[in-house]
């Protein structure tokens, strides 16, 4: 079974409040889980201690064992001070470079579009330029 450390809202319409749980990576985001590990208030100001409250001994017990992180979870453990294991930090480094990859690749992508559209307009504005040309005469 694959389980994940993630965030499930709890909380009324506009105030929301989170529990960090450890859940089964099929179950909904609001239904079963095994474990709840802490709290997160992002309603509070960032320099509350309330804000952020997590089991720490139980996140590093979970990770140990294979828990994944999801990525909002793994931003809060960040902020919270709590070390992620290398493996899931080389797994997350690998994916980091990935999407540099691609959005670096797609950025070249469409500056080559960019350049072929402008030279294509190049070329219609001459071509419609000598057609002007000679039907301003032909009157």
């Amino acid at each position: 079974m694959a389980t994940r450390l993630r965030l499930t809202r709890h909380g009324s319409k506009k105030k929301p409040f989170y529990w960090l749980v450890v859940a089964n990576s099929t179950a909904s985001r609001d239904g079963d889980f095994i474990e709840k590990l802490g709290t997160y208030n992002p309603l509070l100001s960032k320099d509350n201690a309330e804000r952020i409250k997590f089991n720490k001994e139980r996140i590093a017990y979970w990770l140990s064992v294979g828990a994944t992180p999801s990525e909002r979870s793994e931003k809060l453990f960040e902020l919270n001070g709590i070390e992620l294991p290398k493996k899931i930090q080389a797994i997350r480094n690998k994916k980091k470079k990935l999407h540099k990859d691609l959005a670096e690749k797609a950025l070249a992508e469409k500056s080559k579009q960019d350049e072929a559209k402008t030279d294509l307009e190049e070329v219609t504005s001459k071509d419609t330029e000598g057609k002007e040309d000679i039907n301003s005469s032909e009157k």
